[in-house]
């Protein structure tokens, strides 16, 4: 039995949940976000935490992993890790950077490309790239 829900989550995805993970699950998982790893690392630090950037990457890489958040690839620049892994696509701000959550029933495909033989679509990511109207 765990102290906390955080630690029951994480140990329900299969995550040993050390003092480290917990930190990285409450700032990440606390409200519906999108957040970089140095986002994280930078808020960690800022509350006194003591974590090694490359625990702050191991970690959020296993939760993705393990299904508890989705990384997203949106400019080819850095990750951005969704706290929300519900099925959903999203509106990105070439200007600010701003993430969007879009929910699918506000998207439709009227035809997708047929995948290679042997081969099934196991899902589909979408961003819509926005900027000011010149």
């Amino acid at each position: 039995m765990h102290a906390n829900p955080t630690e029951q989550r994480l140990s329900e995805c299969g995550i040993r949940p050390t003092a480290q993970r917990v930190q990285i699950a409450l700032l990440l998982l606390a409200a519906p976000q999108h957040l970089s790893a140095e986002q994280i690392l930078a808020s960690l630090r800022a509350s006194g935490a003591r974590v090694s950037k490359a625990t702050v990457y191991n970690t959020l890489n296993l939760f993705a992993a393990r299904g508890l958040i989705r990384q997203l690839s949106v400019d080819g620049s850095r990750a951005w890790f969704d706290s929300n892994v519900d099925a959903h696509y999203h509106f990105h701000d070439v200007t600010t950077g701003a993430l969007t959550d879009v929910p699918i029933p506000e998207v439709e495909f009227s035809k997708l490309p047929a995948p290679p033989p042997g081969t099934e679509v196991a899902g589909i990511d979408l961003v819509i790239r926005l900027r000011k109207k010149s």
